[in-house]
């Protein structure tokens, strides 16, 4: 996707019904599914479609964003109306009170990711690891062992948990 190279790791063992084992780890989603999931927009917790009538649904810590920003750069994948509650509440990052993000669109934007190149010995290294996400458009994308999708969020409306279920009722 976009030329990048993706970062690989392996998966956990299925039950019979096909779904992953394990204990979630909320901060380390899997690098493959947190990029399926931003890529198709589907749901981070059921890979359910994620659409609403009004629009994309992006969680964020109550702390995480200025919702007075015209812009959100986001790596964490939509949720679809059913799983607002069960994130907010099994997610500890979200503190049980997440800023819920309504967004009507939200486009590919860049990547997170380590930017390697060579040194002085002509090796292959590691040359920066930005804290920030790297737009597509970023000169040093060729070199980017990508893992994560970032998508760009600038047409929401900030609410909290309640009230995006009392807009996605009222419009249904």
């Amino acid at each position: 996707m976009q030329n990048v190279l993706w970062a690989r790791c392996g998966f956990n063992p299925v039950d019979r019904h096909g779904m992953p084992t394990g204990e979630p780890q909320w901060k380390l989603m899997h690098p493959y599914r947190q990029m399926m999931t931003m890529r198709t927009l589907r749901c981070q917790v059921c890979s359910g479609p994620a659409r609403t009538p009004l629009g994309f649904i992006f969680l964020a810590g109550p702390k995480d964003e200025d919702p007075a920003r015209p812009t959100i750069c986001t790596n964490q994948p939509p949720v679809c109306p059913k799983h607002v509650r069960a994130s907010a509440v099994l997610c500890p990052h979200l503190e049980k009170n997440p800023m819920v993000f309504l967004a009507r669109s939200a486009p590919l934007f860049g990547v997170h990711g380590v930017i390697y190149g060579l040194d002085a010995d002509n090796q292959v290294r590691v040359v920066a690891r930005p804290d920030h996400a790297l737009p597509f458009d970023h000169p040093n994308i060729p070199t980017v062992l990508a893992s994560q999708l970032i998508r760009r969020l600038s047409s929401f409306q900030v609410m909290d948990p309640d009230e995006v279920q009392r807009e996605l009722s009222a419009a249904a």
